[in-house]
């Protein structure tokens, strides 16, 4: 017993320095040949010993005072819940459940601290744990039990489930990230995993509470829509509507049907932020389901707002009503850039169809004590006049594939706004762009701002003199590959155009 203390110390540093490194010293059963999951394979039983005392408080101060007699693996907790006994029955292991300590009619609860996990057997326990540990034991009348460790499916991770069912040579990058899309989460699958779809779906599905289906990208966005094929991999498939949260919002949609990016939800708040003020009018070229228009609206900004695909203009106009944003928030399907060309006109028609040219909101009813609403009748709604704007303020044109070539469509359509002071009154535009270079390139910030101000100077068919490179602010959004960052550029619309 002298010279255990020793191993037991090394043991124990070992596996605190798993547990610093973060390193998990079991693993499930590997089966690489699974193709449907079967969770009842991945069960590793761990023979351990439990230490039972009749007093519960000496559980804590075994703990304390000899850590390292006790198990020290990360996940697995040392306490652990023991059988129900009746009297004159002998204790023994239960499945590990949740934690909880309980008297019944039927028996009591209890709980017992695991030893350290290089000891298996009573026996090896008595032979290794040190003298003072022992006698702390026996003064505390505590039985050492024999007690198996289960580590079921529902314990292991999706990532270590993967890596016992993949083949070897696809461990380097398991596919466990996806995007979340209310109920539907989103995966994009490389070409080496599409056989394992299922699997991989199934156990994604399993692993995340609040998924209730999993889809895989079929191919690339090749619609003028920007929707994509999509195939359930997994969970329910009789529905693919969802509700997603998003700036205090509800967006509701068919996923397989419209673009959605959750991915791009800190944009959609930046714009309206940043650049929205209440009382001006925006026009959002491709709108979509609503992410910038409707919270705008709530924002009371005027949003003219448009889409060429029907099914997003259908939940657009859904969103609208949703969201109660109809007084200040109107719905356009239009080509993208018909739609920018007769802006103008369109706003002058929402001004001419307002009596006075002023919007209604609804201002909700201040809260009032108790008894006076008890006294008082309901209160009717009351609203607060917002004249339209005769001028628009903003652009927002999140197309990223090809809005810059919808540029040029804003020539000539400014026309009366052409005065020495002119540019004051000239709108903002917010165009969302690809800059992609080849791999290996050395190319700086500085110079994929260049090119995003080239392209659309080149677009707007106006020269740097008009539009300077200074007055393109340039945001990086996202990286969609090493290679392929998703930048918005904002800047007011030269006179020149």
């Amino acid at each position: 017993m002298k010279t255990a203390l020793p191993v037991l110390q090394r043991v124990n540093k070992l596996i605190r320095s798993c547990k610093m490194s973060g390193v998990f010293p079991y693993s499930p059963p590997v089966n690489r040949e699974m193709r449907e999951l079967d969770r009842s394979f991945f069960i590793t039983r761990i023979p351990m010993c439990a230490v039972k005392f009749p007093e519960p408080k000496n559980i804590s101060m075994f703990a304390k005072n000899f850590k390292d007699c006790i198990l020290r693996v990360p996940r697995i907790p040392h306490v652990v819940k023991l059988s129900a006994t009746k009297p004159a029955e002998e204790p023994t292991s239960v499945p590990n459940k949740k934690l909880k300590t309980t008297d019944s009619d039927n028996g009591t609860i209890s709980k017992g601290v695991l030893l350290h996990d290089s000891i298996h057997s009573v026996e090896e326990a008595y032979a290794q744990l040190p003298a003072e540990a022992l006698d702390f034991l026996k003064e505390n009348r505590a039985e050492i039990l024999a007690h198996e460790y289960v580590l079921d499916y529902d314990f292991w991770k999706a990532e270590e489930i993967l890596r016992a069912v993949l083949p070897e040579e696809f461990l380097e990058e398991i596919p466990t990230g996806f995007t979340i899309t209310g109920h539907i989460a989103h995966l994009n699958l490389r070409g080496e995993f599409k056989p394992f779809d299922s699997l991989i779906g199934q156990v994604i599905l399993d692993k995340n509470n609040k998924i209730e289906c999993v889809v895989d990208k079929v191919s690339s966005i090749a619609t003028q829509f920007r929707t994509f094929p999509m195939k359930v991999i997994a969970g329910k498939s009789d529905s693919l509507v969802v509700e997603q949260r998003e700036s205090n919002c509800t967006f509701r949609f068919d996923f397989s049907k419209v673009y959605w990016n959750s991915r791009l939800h800190t944009e959609h708040e930046r714009l309206v932020k940043q650049y929205f003020q209440p009382g001006q009018v925006v026009c959002d070229v491709f709108a979509g389901v609503g992410p910038f228009a409707v919270p705008a609206g709530k924002k009371d900004v005027i949003v003219l707002a448009n889409d060429l695909n029907p099914e997003s203009y259908k939940s657009l106009q859904e969103n609208i009503a949703l969201n109660k944003v109809a007084q200040t928030v109107k719905s356009f399907n239009m080509d993208g850039a018909e739609f920018i060309r007769r802006s103008p006109e369109l706003l002058q028609q929402w001004i001419q169809n307002e009596e006075d040219g002023t919007i209604k909101i609804p201002v909700p009813a201040r809260k009032r004590h108790r008894s006076q609403q008890q006294q008082q009748e309901q209160p009717q709604p009351r609203f607060k006049e917002v004249p339209i704007p005769t001028r628009i303020s903003h652009y927002v044109m999140n197309l990223p594939d090809s809005a810059i070539s919808f540029l040029g469509n804003f020539r000539g359509i400014f026309a009366e706004y052409n005065r020495e002071d002119g540019n004051d009154e000239m709108p903002w535009v917010h165009v969302h762009c690809f800059e992609k270079y080849p791999p290996g390139e050395d190319v700086t910030e500085h110079e994929l701002h260049a090119r995003v101000h080239a392209r659309i100077v080149a677009a707007l068919k106006v020269t740097a003199h008009d539009l300077p490179l200074q007055a393109v602010a340039l945001h990086l959004v996202r990286k969609v590959a090493p290679t392929k960052p998703m930048y918005c550029a904002s800047f007011q619309l030269p006179a020149a155009v």
